[in-house]
C-alpha cells in the first residue's frame, strides 16, 4: 500500500494530522482549530476537510453540530487498519509501546497463521507453490540486505495466504503486512536473528505435502523463531511467551480436512 505522504498534498496532510492524533500530540477528545490547521499546515480548507474525511473514515475523528471536528476515543480507532497500523509503527512513541504492539500482532498471526496454513496445505496450487518457492529463493540471497530480505518475507506471507484461496484470510494480509515489515525491519537490521529460511522452507515443504497437521505445526515453530528473534533484538529473553503463538488457541478453521 502506497503511503499517504506519496499522494500529494492531501496525503502528507493525511499523514501529519493523523501522526500528531496516534501520538498524543492532538489528544483524544479533543477540537480541532481547523482555521489555525490550514494555516499552519499551508494547506486549502477543502483540502484540509478531506484530509480530516479519511481519517474520521478510519474512526479517529468525528464532527458534530455545536461541537465541531474533534479526536474520538481510542477505543473507536479502526486499529485494524493498515494505515492505521503503519502510522502507529511509523511514530514510534516509545520502544515499550512499539514492543507492546509487535506483542499484540504476533498474537494475532499465532491465531491467523497456523489455521490458514492448514487450508493452504489442503488447497494449494501448483502456482501457489511456484509463488512461495520464488519468495524463499529470494529470501535466501542475503546480498540484498535489510530491505531485501524484509520484502521477501511479506511475499512468503502473502503467498501463504493466498493459497487458502479464502478471499477474507487473503485480506488479512493487510494486518498481517504492518507489523510483520516493522518487525523485519529490526530484525534483519540486527545480528541477533536467526537465518529464517529453514522454517520457512518447513512450512513450505508441508504445504507441498498437503501435511496440514505438520503445516500447522511448522508455522508454529517459524512463530516461535520470530518470538526468539525479537526478544534477542529488545533483550527482554530467549524464549517465547507461552502464552503466545505458540500456545494459540486451536479454531474451528484448524480442524478443517
Amino acid at each position: 500500500m502506497t503511503p499517504y505522504a506519496r499522494r500529494g498534498v492531501h496525503g502528507q496532510t493525511v499523514e501529519t494530522l493523523a501522526r500528531r492524533v496516534l501520538s498524543g500530540e492532538i489528544p483524544e477528545g479533543a477540537t480541532l482549530d481547523l482555521v489555525e490547521l490550514q494555516r499552519e499546515l499551508d494547506v486549502s480548507l477543502t483540502a484540509l476537510r478531506e484530509s480530516l474525511k479519511v481519517l474520521a473514515a478510519k474512526g479517529m475523528v468525528d464532527a458534530r453540530q455545536r461541537r465541531g471536528t474533534f479526536v474520538r476515543s481510542r477505543a473507536d480507532w479502526n486499529l485494524l487498519d493498515a494505515d492505521v497500523l503503519r502510522w502507529q509503527f511509523a511514530e514510534g512513541t516509545s520502544a515499550g509501546a512499539d514492543l507492546a504492539l509487535l506483542r499484540n500482532l504476533g498474537e494475532v498471526r499465532g491465531i491467523i497463521e497456523p489455521a490458514a496454513v492448514r487450508l493452504a496445505a489442503e488447497r494449494r496450487t501448483d502456482a501457489d507453490l511456484a509463488a512461495l518457492e520464488a519468495a524463499l529463493t529470494e529470501m535466501g540471497e542475503g546480498d540484498g540486505g535489510a530491505a531485501h530480505a524484509v520484502e521477501a518475507d511479506l511475499a512468503f506471507h502473502r503467498a501463504l495466504l493466498a493459497a487458502t484461496h479464502n478471499e477474507l484470510l487473503t485480506r488479512m494480509e493487510m494486518v498481517i503486512e504492518s507489523g510483520l515489515a516493522h518487525r523485519d525491519r529490526i530484525v534483519h537490521s540486527s545480528p541477533h536473528g536467526e537465518d529464517p529460511v529453514p522454517s520457512h522452507r518447513a512450512v513450505l515443504d508441508a504445504v507441498r505435502a498437503q501435511d496440514p497437521d505438520a503445516a500447522q505445526q511448522a508455522m508454529r515453530a517459524l512463530l516461535d523463531q520470530a518470538v526468539r528473534d525479537l526478544d534477542k533484538v529488545h533483550g527482554t529473553g530467549g524464549t517465547a511467551d507461552p502464552a503466545g503463538p505458540a500456545a494459540a488457541p486451536e479454531t474451528k478453521g484448524s480442524e478443517a480436512k
